[in-house]
């Protein structure tokens, strides 16, 4: 009975330590099995000065999207305390897996008349907590994979974030590049018309076309150089970067669509088995299946404790023997503690309904965006932008052979640039809608490929 009781007492204190590294190494699986990235939290949280020497060298190479997401993966602020809530969980399984503090009591009473003092001891513990112990530090390790599971799935969301937001970043720093080019030409177009008109060459009808056109160039570009700002600061919340570090430089252009996308039939089965949101509804599913079970096994039953006594009364003979206290549960049959689990079970199932439901949804409509996006950018590509730019060669020699006027070949030179920015803006959505298909998913579908060709 020593030896059997020394084990329990070494196992017990064997489970009730809290490890930083537990449940991280978890989350970095999943997520680099889903996404191909690590988040470098599977020996728990990273000293900040590893943490800011890294994210230096990464940044000093020019960024891409894959060092995006890795830094992202390991500086978002707010996913950081996403992470921590595993040292959260795990410290409600360890304080699940301990047995509650036996209770000491003591009792001294003075004697009136008598001649030695009244005292009494006793020691006291729970002693059915040692059999629902087991059951409940199996539902908090349950709740504690949970966890583990919604953590996952919040790194996978900010990876998707991170690729939409790059992708846009890449989109409007070429176009503002564009943009530049037509003010360019605009700004010498406008002041040969001053000269023109100043030599009596040119009506004011025609100069003041061709300033204004000259102006809205400028707008169109100050415009994009905002959105330009505005998207690279979205980038930069996501990577938490602040200071210096949030004047990175691209190292990648916007690339065009791979020649062809994978199948995309039967993503709602794949998205129902591999989804991590799904899973952790699931399981929280049947976590409350089984708080609700063992509430409604210990009803009846309420505090027992078992204990020793020492008592030595003022005149009599000192005693010592066991001692039993038992709560009667006469009033509080824990009622309202199953009526409320209930409910949060069918809270439970409604919200599983709920994930598996909006699933599906979100991979119909991604595929969708996703389909829709490569024909827009296929038409651009083939279609638009070729004869935009032939349109602009035979300009160009009509003009050269003294046939058209400069105004006319600005307004072809626009029309093309305009063309090529519609393309860029296609190209983004067709990023933005293969991250937002993979997250759709839970997982990549698109294995690394070269793409077509780079921007045009």
């Amino acid at each position: 009975m020593r030896r059997a009781g020394a084990v329990v007492l070494l196992v017990l204190s064997g489970c009730a330590s809290v490890s930083k590294e537990r449940g991280h190494d978890d989350v970095d699986k999943l997520v680099s099995a889903r996404s191909g990235h690590r988040t470098r939290w599977a020996q728990g949280s990273p000293e900040d000065e590893q943490v800011e020497k890294w994210v230096g060298e990464l940044l000093g190479k020019g960024l891409t999207q894959s060092a995006a997401i890795e830094v992202a993966l390991v500086n978002n602020p707010r996913l950081q305390v996403t992470y921590e809530d595993l040292g959260v969980s795990q410290a409600d399984v360890v304080q699940a897996g301990l047995l509650k503090n036996p209770s000491f009591g003591a009792h001294v009473a003075f004697p009136i008349k008598a001649d030695h003092d009244e005292i009494q001891f006793s020691l006291v513990q729970d002693f059915l907590d040692i059999f629902v112990l087991p059951l409940r530090k199996e539902i908090a390790t349950e709740q504690f994979t949970v966890d583990v599971l919604r953590v996952s799935q919040e790194a996978l969301n900010t990876v998707a974030e991170v690729q939409k937001a790059y992708a846009a970043v890449q989109a409007s720093t070429a176009l503002v590049a564009y943009r530049k080019t037509i003010i360019e030409a605009n700004e010498g177009a406008a002041e040969l018309s001053r000269q023109q008109y100043t030599a009596g060459n040119l009506n004011e009808f025609k100069t003041t076309t061709q300033l204004v056109t000259y102006e809205e160039a400028a707008l169109d570009l100050t415009r994009d150089e905002l959105e330009l700002l505005r998207g690279r600061e979205r980038l930069n919340r996501l990577l938490g970067l602040w200071g210096p570090r949030a004047d990175w430089a691209l190292a990648e252009e916007l690339q065009a669509p791979p020649v062809a996308d994978p199948p995309l039939e039967h993503l709602e089965t794949l998205a129902i088995k591999q989804r991590l949101d799904v899973d952790a509804a699931r399981k929280q599913r049947l976590l409350m299946a089984k708080a609700v079970g063992l509430a409604r096994s210990t009803r009846a039953v309420g505090r027992l404790d078992v204990g020793v006594d020492a008592h030595q009364d003022a005149d009599g003979p000192r005693v010592f023997g066991p001692a039993l206290y038992f709560e009667l549960p006469i009033f509080d049959q824990r009622q309202a503690v199953i009526a409320r689990l209930e409910a949060q079970e069918r809270q439970a199932q409604h919200r599983l309904d709920a994930v598996a439901v909006e699933a599906r949804s979100e991979v119909r409509l991604a595929r969708a965006e996703l389909l829709s996006a490569r024909r827009i950018v296929d038409r651009y590509e083939k279609s638009i932008v070729p004869m935009r730019d032939k349109a602009l060669e035979q300009a160009q020699l009509f003009y050269n052979g003294m046939l058209m006027g400069l105004p006319q070949l600005i307004d072809v030179k626009q029309a093309q640039v305009m063309a090529h920015a519609q393309y860029l803006a296609a190209l983004r959505d067709y990023w933005s809608a293969r991250a937002d298909l993979e997250r759709a998913v839970g997982g990549q579908i698109f294995q690394p490929t070269n793409a077509a060709g780079s921007k045009r």
